[in-house]
């Protein structure tokens, strides 16, 4: 399965997918919650400090690809994904891919306890048979044992081929760079978007200001 996304546009699904089963009260998210999702400095690796426009752009790829869609049913636009329901990955899945998709590599033992807060694992043999239906559709692997390591790590395949370090080496706060023309559409679909924001606000303001007491 040929996905290649790249390191912001992982975060951002990973986030979605995370916060649809962690927080579903909340669920789609305004821009500005998943910002803060993506910037969270728990249970991700690594952390990174992203801004709007960098999250704008993944955004826009994610929704050309169909992955992710933008619903305008209130007045400040929120955003959720359905790469989840169109490869047909139930709950036990999802929460896998998206702890694979925010910290990387994982073995068994590691994924039952971080992906346990997102869907409950009774037992190593659940984690087990959720990686083969995973790597069966295409979407996880097997990784090379560790010498000293009793258990294989399984990553996700939805990265593009980089010939920098692999993810779990990388440094810190580090993702790819945006062009210098995308960085400045995104900018400007940030201002849109702010502008948008405020002018719901103000209107919401007029409006309690000329609501009887």
């Amino acid at each position: 399965m040929n996905i290649d996304l790249d390191a912001v546009e992982i975060r951002v699904l990973g986030c979605l997918m995370e916060k649809e089963l962690a927080t579903p009260e909340y669920y789609p998210l305004s821009l500005n919650a998943l910002l803060n999702a993506c910037n969270q400095k728990t249970n991700r690796t690594p952390v990174v400090q992203l801004d709007e426009a960098t999250v704008l752009v993944a955004l826009r790829s994610l929704k050309e690809r169909r992955y992710v869609h933008q619903s305008d049913a209130s007045r400040v636009a929120k955003y959720w994904q359905s790469f989840a329901k169109d490869h047909d990955l139930g709950g036990s899945e999802s929460a896998v891919l998206s702890v694979l998709l925010l910290r990387g590599p994982q073995t068994p033992g590691e994924l039952r306890i971080r992906a346990g807060s997102l869907h409950p694992f009774d037992s190593l043999e659940q984690v087990d048979a959720t990686l083969d239906h995973l790597i069966g559709a295409g979407l996880v692997a097997q990784l090379p044992r560790q010498p000293g390591q009793k258990e294989q790590r399984a990553t996700h395949l939805l990265a593009a081929p980089t010939d920098g370090p692999e993810p779990e080496t990388a440094q810190p706060g580090r993702m790819s760079p945006m062009p210098a023309d995308e960085r400045l559409a995104a900018l400007e679909q940030a201002v849109a978007v702010l502008r948008e924001e405020l002018e719901a606000v103000k209107s919401q303001l007029h409006a309690l200001r000329q609501s009887p007491e």
